[in-house]
């Protein structure tokens, strides 16, 4: 059984930093690993995404802001900085089982059950 614990959320003020994480019962190198999120009144959009060969993919709004990696075989990190009111959201944490990552979340079957993250001006 496949289970995803994210940690980390807090509320900071604009420009501060956080990492999240999120703990898995599974090998992450078998996977396509990635966040989303979900604000008050919005869908859920893609954040970044890691493929099984470190392979990386950010949306446009968090390049050269946060981080995507994993640290050990089954800890998926994300490091925010410069962080902007905007950010403020439910982020997750996703898994599919392929050597290849989409940004679509349909396409991934496992979700934890997110952290909050609150980003005040």
């Amino acid at each position: 059984q496949v289970r995803l614990v994210e940690s980390g959320g807090d509320s900071v003020q604009a420009r501060g930093s956080l990492t999240l994480d999120c703990t898995a019962s599974i090998q992450l190198n078998d996977y396509c690993m990635a966040w989303f999120r979900q604000g008050p009144g919005n869908e859920r959009e893609a954040v970044a995404s890691i493929d099984p060969y470190g392979r990386t993919t950010y949306a446009d709004f968090v390049k050269g802001r946060f981080t995507i990696s994993k640290r050990f075989a089954y800890i998926l990190v994300m490091q925010m900085n410069n962080l902007k009111p905007d950010d403020t959201a439910m982020y997750y944490c996703a898994a599919a089982p392929s050597a290849t990552c989409s940004m679509d979340a349909t396409t991934f079957p496992y979700w934890g059950q997110g952290t909050q993250v609150t980003v005040s001006s």
